[in-house]
């Protein structure tokens, strides 16, 4: 249950805001001034604090520089029903999140709110990247034994000894933002804030101001001055999801807040100084798009300082029955319940699948299979059906010799092509043969190349054209 403390001192301000947020997921605290609210604050433990700027005895730009001072990671929404004035500016400089103007649009308030809780909840919770879970003395943690997942942990551990920019790569659902989180929690930034932000979900005309802020004037709507992300995260780290997606004026301020540590808002030309670490994150193949002009070139080497490439689920099969086995016990302690088992043929297609999605697709089906689940354990009628088929049906990286088998494999493969038409089938199948032919081949590029009917020359190409780890060992 995440907890907001509201701070005001008028009483309709206060039952408004229980009433809007009435919810048993959401526990609703309330201070009538700043002062008491600095004696609650660190016997509740808000995960949230709304208060008004204006209020009798301490006014809320004093009261939020003492939190500043006690509880750096608290994040502050500010409220006014004097939108524009330099108080409200000045208290955003001093790293609320947010303000909001009264009269409260209620769907912008929630979301605000929404938000701010997710931010809230990713700074609090700490990620553990050790290679098994042994107990649940933390509530998030990245699974897996693999020889691919060691290699990640030890890259995180020496990422966050360190304050170097980092640039996060895999396909989607590999749980890139969990290891921006990993390397946050566990370096000298712990104590300050963490923002995430998803490129890709900001309207291009958006992400600039959300990113720099802007002028009052900047553009049309902007009616007043805006503080925007890396100036709240002054400090603190910034996490730049899909950093891929980005428009080329985006990427030149990222570029320079990257080389100087500065930034203009937008629609200003006042030169702004920051201090944030910036870890980007992306399912593009960025040299690519270096090659393409469609990303600076150096933006792209300024970012990949030092990377880490996740691997994608089917590169990693041992570590599904972890997984499952981590999932398993996560939804169980959110219901309070015993965990379920799962059957051994279920485990066996579980294991077999391709995995597109890769882990949030499987964290998503072990929990609808838990849903549908009649008994204590998962068993493969329980299963989507694209999951419980793909154990019989013939596995992606087999060599087939005959044209009936190559014809089965290629409807196989249009199946899975149509469920998911944003995936490029081919190239994704034509890694998965080149990665299983290195296995057989213990790494062998002659003879992989043989098995594959292509020069060696070829090989090495597609090796590095889809970033394929080139000591590839029999699993």
């Amino acid at each position: 249950m995440s907890k907001l403390l509201l701070i005001d001192d008028e009483a309709d301000v206060q039952y408004s805001f229980r009433r809007i947020f009435d919810s048993p997921e959401l526990e609703i605290a309330t201070a009538s001034s700043g002062e008491e609210a600095l004696k609650i604050i660190p016997k509740l433990q808000p995960d949230l604090v709304l208060m008004d700027i204006r209020m009798g005895g301490m006014t809320g730009l004093e009261t939020l520089k003492q939190l500043r001072k006690t509880e750096p990671k608290l994040l502050v929404i500010l409220m006014t029903a004097y939108g524009t004035t330099q108080m409200a500016i000045e208290a955003m400089k001093y790293g609320a999140y947010d303000y909001l103007l009264k009269p409260f649009d209620v769907p912008k308030l929630k979301e605000i709110v929404a938000n701010a809780l997710k931010a809230a909840r990713d700074m609090k919770q700490v990620v553990s990247y050790q290679p098994l879970l042994e107990s649940e003395d933390y509530e998030v943690g990245i699974v897996g034994k693999s020889d691919r997942m060691h290699t990640v942990f030890k890259l995180i551990g020496q990422l966050a000894a360190s304050d170097v920019t980092a640039l996060i790569t895999g396909e989607t659902g590999t749980g890139k933002e969990l290891v921006a989180r990993a390397i946050y929690h566990h370096s000298q930034r712990s104590e300050k804030p963490f923002l995430a932000i998803n490129c890709a979900a900001i309207p291009e005309q958006l992400l600039e101001s959300e990113l720099f802020g802007h002028e009052k004037g900047a553009f049309t709507g902007a009616a007043g001055q805006r503080i925007g992300r890396f100036e709240q995260c002054n400090g603190g780290t910034i996490f730049l999801d899909e950093i891929g997606d980005m428009t080329p004026a985006t990427q030149t301020k990222i570029l320079r807040v990257l080389q100087s540590g500065t930034f203009e808002r937008v629609g200003g030309n006042t030169p702004i100084k920051v201090d944030v670490r910036v870890i980007a994150a992306t399912n593009k193949p960025l040299e690519a798009a270096v090659a393409a002009r469609q990303f600076r070139e150096d933006l792209f080497y300024r970012l990949n300082v030092v990377r880490i490439q996740l691997p994608a689920l089917r590169e990693r099969r041992e570590d599904v029955p972890l997984l499952i086995n981590y999932f398993l016990n996560k939804f169980a302690k959110e219901k309070q319940s015993a965990p379920k088992s799962i059957a051994q043929t279920a485990l066996k297609m579980l294991k077999a699948y391709h995995w597109p999605g890769n882990v949030r697709e499987l964290e998503n089906v072990v929990r609808r299979a838990l849903v549908v689940a009649k008994g204590d354990a998962i068993l493969p009628a329980d299963l989507p059906a694209e999951v419980s088929g793909a154990a019989t049906a013939p596995a992606a990286s087999t060599m087939v010799s005959g044209e009936a088998d190559a014809a089965t494999l290629a409807e196989q493969f249009f199946r899975w092509a149509r469920r998911d038409p944003a995936r490029k089938i081919i190239p994704t199948m034509e890694r998965e043969m080149i990665i299983q032919a290195l296995k057989e081949t213990n790494g062998n590029q002659v003879h992989a190349a043989k098995l594959l009917g292509i020069t060696r020359a070829t090989l090495r190409k597609r090796v590095d054209k889809f970033q394929i780890q080139k000591a590839v060992t029999i699993q």
